[in-house]
């Protein structure tokens, strides 16, 4: 409402709608429905395996919203290299006729990882351009270095639209320059008109904006030719670096690249894009934690607990990629019978829309509005977080960033617009000592008069319980396979369990993994409940002797 001459856009992972599982149909047609009346314009459109199947409830629901409908294909592999020929240019191509007949008003080529280097667009471009009748919009991701050239060979072979971003955010795992772009091509075909004196300006505000998020930054200091690779979405690269860190390897990143790439063919070579990405990722990082190849995987010496994300990957929930998963590799993660066959929204029951407004109204303690059903319906666990964190704290956004994200200084006062016309003055006066019970007094000023609060430091909190590492080669010693936080807990002591019947669940920096029994047997004894965080190996369970 605001800037109502601004081309809104937005990603639409098709049957993931903006998740990382299929959703019912009903599901991604309310969302796109919703999205388009909030003032969504034009929706981007892609499937994680260029799946077109995927795409077409998705696309569907755009078209019939009225919004403009931009349909994706995404790249991977190497359209120049004779010796990948599963994505060549008539795969391509292919595609882009398949994307047109289905109504899309303009057609997307999305290189989320910026493998797409800069002959290689021009090829893939023209023949494009050649075959199919509709705008050609290019999109690519800085991270080796290189792709400035891409765009520019892009646009002089018939892409309409290229990607860029403001000078203060390009780059690395970024799009390309836009402030460098405008005026590389100035006095030229491909002059874009635009002035670059304000520009310049924008480009320095955000550049103060970005510094209130240091604390989000990745750390990456030049561009990484690896990229050619690994073939890591630039959306994942800093994601999955974060999480490398967090799982206690950080110092080796390169491992983590080299598995990852690893990971990838043993899936077949597949495109990488979230949320297929993400079982790449999760995958990588569950051999590296646990000293393991990529091979080891088709090993029955041992049963490994797989992450969900892979699970789901190649169980088929995600769609099939050409020519579909390699058959040892389903056989050996998946159950026969929870292979998905067909699309997998078409085999999904309608969502219930009543019942999740019933639920959502209990979390919220309210009547929900439809985006918050549709919010709870989408992410339940995220929304019933978000929703208690609302009856807590109430509305956080009227904090500003920096106090948000890393608390006031001493002697610092906030102006808070709590609603039009009515400004509280916070001043942070000094933070007490600790007392016994692990809380500190905080005193402060609320529009001139003094006032205290007693609030939980969690840093005071006592170490966690250590149990002891579950002993290698012991079939009795169940471990956990990667560190995290323990959320379910199915199993008691004394229960009888069966081969890869599920023990626990754990979670870890969004990586949600099962943990199964590797053997027939009665459980002895449960150490953990949920809300127990686990260093990996750390004994979890242990069976009776035999």
């Amino acid at each position: 409402e605001r800037v109502p001459h601004v081309l809104f856009q937005m990603l639409l992972r098709g049957a993931n709608a903006v998740g990382y599982t299929n959703y019912p149909d009903n599901v991604v047609q309310a969302f796109v429905k919703e999205s388009a009346a909030a003032g969504i314009d034009l929706f981007r459109v892609f499937d994680p395996l260029n799946w077109v199947p995927n795409m077409k409830v998705a696309i569907d629901a755009v078209l019939e919203s009225g919004a403009i409908c931009e349909a994706a294909i995404c790249y991977t592999g190497d359209v120049l290299d004779p010796a990948r020929p599963k994505y060549d240019l008539g795969y391509y191509v292919k595609l882009g006729k398949e994307l047109e007949k289905l109504g899309a008003h303009v057609l997307a080529i999305k290189d989320m990882a910026g493998l797409c280097k800069p002959l290689a667009a021009g090829k893939l471009v023209k023949a494009l351009h050649d075959e199919v009748g509709i705008p050609i919009h290019f999109h690519t991701h800085d991270t080796a270095g290189g792709q400035m050239a891409a765009l520019l060979e892009a646009a002089r072979n018939g892409a309409s639209v290229v990607d860029a971003a403001f000078a203060a955010f390009a780059g690395l795992t970024s799009q390309p320059n836009l402030n460098a772009l405008v005026d590389a091509v100035r006095h030229t075909p491909l002059d874009t008109g635009l002035d670059p004196e304000p520009l310049r300006h924008l480009s320095h505000y955000w550049a103060a904006v970005r510094e209130h998020y240091t604390a989000f930054e990745c750390g990456m200091k030049a561009p990484d030719a690896d990229l050619y690779l690994h073939e890591m979405p630039g959306g994942q690269f800093t994601n999955l670096l974060e999480q490398a860190k967090a799982l206690g390897l950080g110092d080796r990143w390169e491992e983590v690249c080299r598995a990852y790439a690893d990971c990838n063919q043993l899936l077949g070579d597949i495109v990488k894009v979230t949320p297929t990405s993400k079982a790449v990722g999760d995958l990588a990082l569950l051999l590296v934690t646990n000293g393991l190849q990529a091979a080891d995987v088709l090993s029955e010496s041992r049963e490994l607990a797989f992450p969900e994300s892979v699970i789901d990957l190649l169980a088929g929930r995600m769609g099939q990629p050409p020519g579909g998963f390699p058959a040892a590799v389903v056989a050996r993660v998946v159950r026969a019978a929870d292979v998905v066959q067909g699309r997998p929204g078409a085999s999904l029951p309608p969502a219930d829309f009543a019942a999740a407004g019933r639920a959502t109204a209990e979390i919220a303690g309210r009547e929900p509005s439809p985006r918050e059903v549709l919010s709870y319906l989408l992410y339940p666990r995220v929304y019933q977080d978000f929703a208690q964190h609302v009856l807590r704290y109430g509305d956080v956004s009227v904090l500003p960033t920096p106090a948000f994200l890393e608390g006031p200084k001493p002697g610092e006062e906030l102006s808070i617009d709590i609603e039009p016309g009515k400004t509280l003055l916070v001043r942070l006066l000094t933070v007490g000592e600790p007392h016994a019970d692990g809380t500190r007094t905080v005193f402060f000023e609320l529009n001139g008069q003094p006032r205290s609060v007693t609030v939980a430091d969690k840093s005071l909190e006592a170490g966690v319980q250590r149990r002891p590492k579950a002993v290698v080669g012991d079939a009795r010693e169940v471990g956990a396979p990667m560190p995290g936080l323990i959320v379910t807990v199915a199993v008691k002591a004394g229960d009888t369990v069966t081969k890869g019947q599920k023990l626990f669940s754990l979670e870890a920096m969004k990586m949600e993994t099962t943990v199964t029994a590797e053997r027939d047997g009665r459980i002895a004894e449960v150490l953990v409940v949920p809300g127990t965080p686990v260093e990996v190996g750390e004994l979890v369970a242990r069976y009776a002797d035999a």
